[in-house]
């Protein structure tokens, strides 16, 4: 028999998978709109719409679930636990296709998201997801992620903050997809994402992750469609909580995080 407490994260995940549908379907009517006016122009537009977004689950949904109901105001702001951002802008590059993977499959490699709320180590799973940690590697040496806002917080259902997105809206990637990999990893049982998880975030499709993921800060239940490549340390678990305790804008559960989360700096490295 289906518990209240079952029904009510089942009704999450399928208002999830609805907002992630609809943000598909309209990123798709924007890069057509963006073709015909670069036929027109004459130019080639070459787009990072590329809707690899998606959040905690799928797109992103835009920078978290703005439509499907009208987000009640939140409830008083909580203290904003965060400090303010490096001085620095945001790149907006973008590549027509995946780099030549290069790691070293064998090796160790790390990832240090130095944020506006605290540093959050992550240990990379490079064996068991080689395009994904070979793209993380490549987008970090560019400094693709750094000064990205981590746009989104969902508190209810499930628990993540994603990141990734260099335009803030959930719509962003960097112009290529990455092949979905690892997906039976021996951490995910009975198709919950345990706590400490980091995973791509995707349209929905397979093979549409980009350059957005998503960090859970407590056990999440989703289906086994988001690559996990790596595992937050215990100081890092520690900036998520933080995060998450400033709740969402919202007040819904699902929304851009009250704390001002900015990665001022990504590196990937190996050991």
């Amino acid at each position: 028999m289906v518990t209240q407490e079952q029904r009510k994260r089942q009704l999450a995940r399928e208002k999830f998978l609805r907002q992630q549908q609809r943000r598909t379907a309209s990123r798709r009517k924007a890069r057509a709109r963006n073709a015909v006016i670069a036929s027109v122009l004459g130019v080639i537009v070459v787009g990072s719409l590329a809707l690899y977004t998606t959040g905690v689950l799928k797109d992103d949904d835009k920078a978290n679930a703005s439509a499907e109901t009208t987000p009640s105001p939140s409830p008083s702001a909580a203290k904003d636990p965060c400090e303010k951002p490096a001085a620095g802008a945001v790149k907006t590059q973008t590549w027509k296709k995946e780099p030549a993977v290069t790691i070293d499959k064998s090796a160790k490699y790390a990832m240090k998201l130095a944020t506006t709320c605290g540093d959050i180590d992550i240990a990379l799973k490079a064996s068991a997801a080689p395009h994904t940690v070979n793209s993380f590697s490549f987008l970090a040496g560019k400094g693709y992620f750094d000064h990205t806002k981590c746009h989104r917080l969902t508190t209810n259902g499930i628990f993540v903050l994603q990141c990734g997105d260099p335009t803030g809206t959930g719509s962003g990637g960097p112009g290529y997809t990455i092949p979905d990999e690892n997906l039976k990893d021996a951490s995910l049982k009975a198709n919950v994402y345990p706590a400490g998880t980091v995973a791509m975030a995707n349209t929905g499709q397979p093979g549409s992750g980009g350059s957005q993921f998503f960090l859970v800060f407590e056990d999440s239940q989703l289906p086994p469609s988001y690559t996990p490549f790596g595992t937050v340390s215990e100081s890092g678990m520690a900036v998520l909580k933080k995060i998450a305790a400033a709740g969402e804008n919202t007040g819904a559960g699902d929304g851009a995080p009250n704390a001002t989360v900015v990665i001022d700096k990504a590196t990937v490295t190996k050991s």
